[in-house]
């Protein structure tokens, strides 16, 4: 059935004119409703559902006339209609069909009308609608309108109550209750074994493996690798544990020869470094580095020539492919055969040669809180990661912690703990934007981070985005937030589901919502939360379960939180209890529309 919402219209405003109408005319014998009264309750999209059936008694309204029942759902602040019911007597009939010939007139309720066969008759009117209700709707009562004037205005206006209107899911709130994963990982003690690697690009004169500093950039290369060695040498915490130099033999000329010439290349390094790195605290000897060599082959040529965009250097590769299985002096015969190997040799075989080193070392280990806490002052960067954060974990204070994965991130900046809970401060803060942007530079997110990036979604009222990056993780926190969230999107019975085992309030309220009441109450009776909110809660459920009593004495410790006070003064749920003011305090101003 088609019809118009409307929210607009005051409370106040309704009464009114529903008291000046009624006053008109007194109805000896009103429209009637079965069942009545009803309870309703929304649905998961948040859908009021009213089915019922309207009986207008004989003689109810005139043969000239069209009745208009149109139910209402009023709450506090406005109303929502309901689709009209509409019958039509046999003069008003008639009337109206003369209207369409003569007039051309058009009757948007004579499609859905019910038509008397004889004036004054008796009808049974079945009647079916339902209204989607605004978010913040709590509470309220659903009434009918009766009109009698043929126009749905003033003339002849009787009101018919059909029942009340609860919403206790509203009372979740789920912006206050996310459930954040701040992780303290157990600290486990592990050898920090550290690893570093360089290359050395130096000249040589033909065949000879002197280390002449002269040539081209011999000393800055030569001094830097020492630049890299010497702070691990003098570091107090740090111990070396080897140090490997490979000399890189060349492609062209005999392999025998350039593998025994780059071996005591990477020892004339070996020696240079011996010598220059002598006043370091770890004195560093010739026993602590093995020399080696290894072929360098002819790949660096083929890569040198396709860079320059020479054709000729799928010529080269060719050959690499066909004796792939060959030592370079084979490889070497076939590309001297090409017409481009004058070319090669010109422009392509490096004139540097190079060698690499290999370094490893251990840190020492931090192992009790007070050593960790002293040296984390000193020596941030002599920490691994698993350290840092028993360092985070033993700061006192939010600003402490803050500093201190900021520190690690610094360090490891894909550590997936340090984004984590660098997030869930930025939150305890209100600075979701903040926390968004840690989390969304991370290459991969474990459950922990996927639940508190949709508590940024949630606080940037992005529903539908958090529900989406919930749905899969199995973290407790996640399937609780998820509840709290399908709660938020009136989809009562999955939050019903997905709270249930948590035990708490929310659960209690989800419980409520699906008519859960015996459940709720059990829940709420193992709980020592005394809050206005789970007061209201213990509220409903005594109420719905005829405890009159009790349900007066825990709405009373409920209204002393002004907004619950003023949801009760409204609340249906309490319309059975016990005299005028039901239990509520005077500042409550406990009314009902």
């Amino acid at each position: 059935m088609n019809h118009s919402l409307t929210y607009t219209a005051l409370l106040a405003a309704s009464v009114a004119v529903l008291a000046g109408c009624a006053s008109r005319k007194a109805v000896q014998q009103g429209v009637g409703i079965t069942p009545a009264p009803v309870a309703v309750f929304p649905d998961s999209a948040n859908r009021l559902k009213l089915d019922v059936k309207f009986h207008v008694p004989e003689h109810y309204f005139s043969r000239r006339n069209r009745l208009i029942i149109t139910p209402q759902f009023i709450a506090g602040n406005g109303t929502v209609d309901f689709a009209a019911a509409v019958v039509d007597a046999p003069a008003y009939t008639k009337k109206q069909m003369r209207k369409q010939v003569l007039e051309g007139l058009t009757d948007p309720l004579a499609a859905g009308a019910i038509r008397q066969q004889r004036a004054g008759q008796a009808v049974e009117l079945a009647y079916s609608d339902s209204v989607l209700l605004p978010f913040e709707a709590t509470d309220g009562r659903i009434i009918a309108i009766v009109s009698k004037d043929g126009c749905g205005e003033c003339t002849g206006v009787d009101t018919v109550d059909i029942g009340t209107v609860s919403n206790p899911v509203t009372l979740i709130e789920p912006e206050k209750g996310l459930e954040l994963s701040w992780q303290e990982p157990e600290f486990v003690i592990r050898p920090k074994i550290m690893e570093g690697r360089g290359t050395a690009n130096l000249q040589f004169k033909i065949n000879k493996y002197d280390i002449d500093l002269a040539l081209g950039h011999n000393r800055e290369e030569m001094e830097k690798m020492t630049n890299t060695l010497r702070p691990i040498l003098d570091d107090t915490l740090a111990t070396l544990k080897g140090l490997a130099i490979t000399g890189l033999a060349s492609a062209d000329g005999s392999l025998a020869l350039n593998t025994r010439l780059a071996r005591n290349r990477a020892a004339s390094a070996r020696a240079w470094l011996v010598d220059h790195l002598k006043g370091t605290r770890t004195v560093l000897s010739a026993r602590m580095i093995t020399a080696d060599s290894r072929p360098e082959g002819w790949m660096p040529v083929v890569a040198a020539m396709a860079a320059d965009g020479n054709a000729d250097s799928v010529k080269v590769k060719a050959i690499l492919d066909k004796y792939a299985d060959s030592n370079d002096d084979v490889q070497e015969s076939y590309i001297r055969r090409l017409d481009c190997w004058d070319d090669i040799r010109e422009k392509y075989l490096q004139k540097d040669r190079k060698v690499e080193y290999v370094y490893n070392y251990t840190i020492r280990s931090f192992t009790t809180d007070a050593e960790l806490l002293a040296m984390y002052d000193k020596r941030p960067d002599a920490f691994n990661e698993e350290e840092l954060l028993r360092v985070a974990t033993l700061a006192e204070g939010d600003d402490r912690k803050m500093e201190v994965y900021q520190t690690l991130t610094r360090y490891f900046p894909q550590s997936q703990v340090a984004a984590n809970n660098t997030a869930v401060l930025y939150l305890r803060k209100n600075q979701p934007e903040e926390a968004q942007k840690v989390l969304e530079r991370m290459k991969d997110f474990s459950p922990e981070m996927l639940n508190t990036l949709a508590a940024t979604y949630v606080y940037h009222d992005d529903y539908e985005r958090a529900v989406e990056l919930l749905q899969d993780v199995k973290l407790p926190e996640a399937r609780y937030n998820l509840g709290l969230l399908k709660a938020k999107q009136r989809k009562l019975q999955e939050a019903y589901e997905l709270l249930r085992p948590f035990g708490d309030l929310n659960s209690a309220i989800a419980a409520l919502s699906v008519r859960k009441d015996q459940e709720a109450q059990d829940m709420l009776d193992k709980l020592d939360d005394r809050s206005p909110r789970a007061e209201y809660a213990r509220a409903i459920a005594c109420a719905r379960l005829g405890d009159t009593a009790a349900a007066r004495e825990h709405l009373e410790n409920a209204c002393t939180e002004p907004a619950l006070a003023a949801r009760a003064a409204t609340d249906p749920e309490f319309a059975t209890l016990d005299g005028a003011t039901t239990g509520i305090p005077s500042n409550a101003n406990h009314t009902r529309p």
